[in-house]
């Protein structure tokens, strides 16, 4: 039974101070490098991959949960989702202001699950894309639920009874994690410190949840976008198991639905046959005429 705190509702709909980033070619390139993208306009920093869109928002991705959170349950808390809405891709010389706000969360009887909502503009005021963050404070319950929860993306089920649109094959590296760490500014010990990891009851070093989850998007881009991150409007996937460095990974993808110009794919990544990234979706423009 999880432990029950106090949550201090003062703190939700209410948008951090803004933060600036500015987006370089060398940021995109180290990301994509990073992450094994096979992906030529990434590896070159023409555009940036879909999961670098982390990278702008990582230091105002935190701040909500501490005024929100109880201290008893900042230490707990993991990444549970990721969510990424689309409007465009970033390219090299974006000057671009974020901010967040938590929007709400749900207690639950093993911990609490709470979303934040970022929002990623240009200095001059255009928006390119939000993005959900679902944390999740193992073992404490605020119970009670309060606010809006992140937009539902869960697998479709019935998809199993039909043939995969594709299956990709991963690896990812031993020093995976310490080339990610620089790129993605996220020097975590726990992806870094066999020692701290271990601490902390992990089998050792894991690899960083939105690196595994990069991976998937350049499986999914290859296989039904032609490559073409500009086609992307929508990706999200629930982290349901850490990938450990040296690990293969498979990610098989399925035809969901069309409509309105657009396919919504799901996907769901395995290690060694258990599920590593599940409810995996991917939203598609169907013809590339976006200039």
């Amino acid at each position: 039974m999880a432990e029950h705190h106090e949550f201090d509702d003062s703190g939700i709909d209410i948008w951090t101070e803004q933060e600036s980033f500015e987006v370089t070619r060398e940021r995109i390139a180290d990301y994509a490098a990073a992450t094994n993208d096979p992906i030529e306009a990434h590896r070159s920093g023409d555009i940036a991959s879909p999961v670098f869109s982390i990278v702008p928002v990582f230091e105002t991705m935190i701040a909500p949960a501490f005024d929100v959170f109880p201290i008893a349950a900042i230490p707990r808390i993991v990444h549970g989702e990721q969510d990424f809405h689309y409007i465009r891709a970033l390219r090299p010389g974006d000057k671009l202001l974020t901010r967040a706000k938590m929007t709400g969360y749900e207690g639950l009887d093993n911990g609490t699950a709470a979303t934040t909502l970022l929002e990623t503009r240009t200095v001059d005021g255009e928006l390119v894309g939000t993005q959900y963050v679902t944390s999740f404070a193992r073992g404490i319950n605020a119970g009670k639920t309060i606010g809006t929860l992140a937009p539902a993306h869960r697998f479709d089920e019935t998809l199993r009874a039909q043939p995969p649109v594709a299956t990709v094959a991963q690896q990812v590296d031993q020093d995976q994690t310490f080339r990610y760490a620089g790129p993605s500014g996220d020097p975590n010990p726990i992806h870094l410190d066999d020692e701290v990891a271990k601490d902390l009851g992990l089998p050792g070093i894991i690899n960083h949840g939105l690196c595994t989850m990069a991976f998937t998007s350049w499986a999914v881009l290859t296989t039904v976008a032609a490559s073409d991150v500009r086609r992307l409007k929508r990706f999200a996937v629930r982290f349901a198991k850490p990938v450990l460095p040296g690990q293969p990974m498979e990610t098989v993808i399925w035809r969901r639905s069309s409509e309105n110009g657009e396919t919504a794919y799901q996907f769901e990544t395995t290690v060694n046959g258990e599920v590593v990234v599940k409810d995996g979706l991917a939203v598609i423009v169907d013809v590339a005429a976006i200039g």
